[in-house]
């Protein structure tokens, strides 16, 4: 079982970026799936986290410009970012409850310069 995050990139403040993340392998259920984020010197903190229901919650410094949404069917967790500012750059983290725990992504670089 693996996570495969995409959609990092080199974006100007004020911009966008969508980040995907994919579940494959063989498994049995897929519950919370969230994201994390961790910048050069800083612990790795959680972004945002979506129950299988599509209950969310958000870091208070992503809140009204990040948003996390999934497709069951596809086992897949987006996190569309807008309003891009330097202090969000990162390495971004898929992780999700698979089975009976949980899977980290490899991470994808964010990083927001002018």
């Amino acid at each position: 079982v693996q996570l495969v995050e995409s959609g990092g990139g080199s974006v100007q403040p004020g911009g966008s970026l969508r980040l995907s993340c994919v579940a494959s392998g063989r498994f049995s259920s897929l519950d919370v799936m969230a994201w994390f984020r961790q910048a050069p010197g800083k612990g790795r903190e959680r972004v945002a986290i979506i129950s299988r229901g599509g209950a969310s919650n958000y870091h208070d410094a992503v809140k009204g410009r990040f948003t996390i949404s999934r497709d069951n069917d596809k086992n897949t967790v987006y996190l569309q970012m807008n309003s891009l500012k330097p202090e969000d750059t990162a390495v971004y983290f898929c992780y999700a409850i698979i089975g009976v725990g949980p899977v980290w992504g490899q991470g994808t670089q964010v990083t927001v310069s002018s």
